[in-house]
């Protein structure tokens, strides 16, 4: 490289970079889009996510049958429980096995089968002192406790008894049966 073109290297103007007049309108009207847009879509987002952000309610009671009703024999017994799940509320139909232990303690059991998910039919139709499931022949005693196909017990309801009615709550594991 001789002289004079080394001048040149080192003399040539730095050149700049500057946005041009298309390069601006495109970031400009990029950015507003992208506002407008977000300014739509943020509103729906806050929609779909609003039921996750309510407190949750603790488990109600629901007020179900007189105590002087309930006896050492299981009986079915049918309520309603106000249900909100995301925006439906609905009132579906429930059931409950209520009876009292051999220490006059109310308890109520889940009709729903351990193993598959059946309803258990009646108490003691076919087998005396036990529940039995017709889908596949799981039996449990009158406490709940698995006797055969099921590998776990009846749930258990959680239950109070106030001014002589039982109300029962939540579902809870069977505390009845070890």
């Amino acid at each position: 490289m001789d002289h004079k073109e080394q001048q040149e290297t080192v003399h040539k103007p730095v050149k700049r970079k500057e946005m041009t007049r298309r390069q601006f309108l495109s970031y400009t009207l990029g950015g507003a889009g992208a506002f407008m847009a977000g300014g739509a879509v943020l509103p729906m987002i806050r929609f779909a996510v609003d039921p996750l952000l309510q407190p949750q309610q603790k488990g109600n009671f629901v007020k179900v049958i007189e105590e002087s009703k309930v006896t050492g024999e299981p009986q079915q017994v049918e309520f309603k429980v106000h249900q909100v799940d995301g925006w439906y509320e609905s009132d579906p139909k429930m059931q409950a096995w209520i009876a009292k232990d051999d220490s006059g303690k109310v308890f109520a059991l889940s009709p729903i089968c351990k193993h598959l998910g059946c309803t258990i039919g009646k108490f003691g139709k076919e087998i005396p002192n036990h529940y039995l499931c017709p889908c596949h022949g799981a039996e449990y005693d009158k406490l709940g406790k698995n006797l055969k196909v099921a590998p776990k017990p009846l749930d258990e309801y959680q239950v109070k008894v106030d001014n002589g009615w039982v109300y029962l709550g939540p579902l809870e594991p069977n505390q009845h049966v070890k």
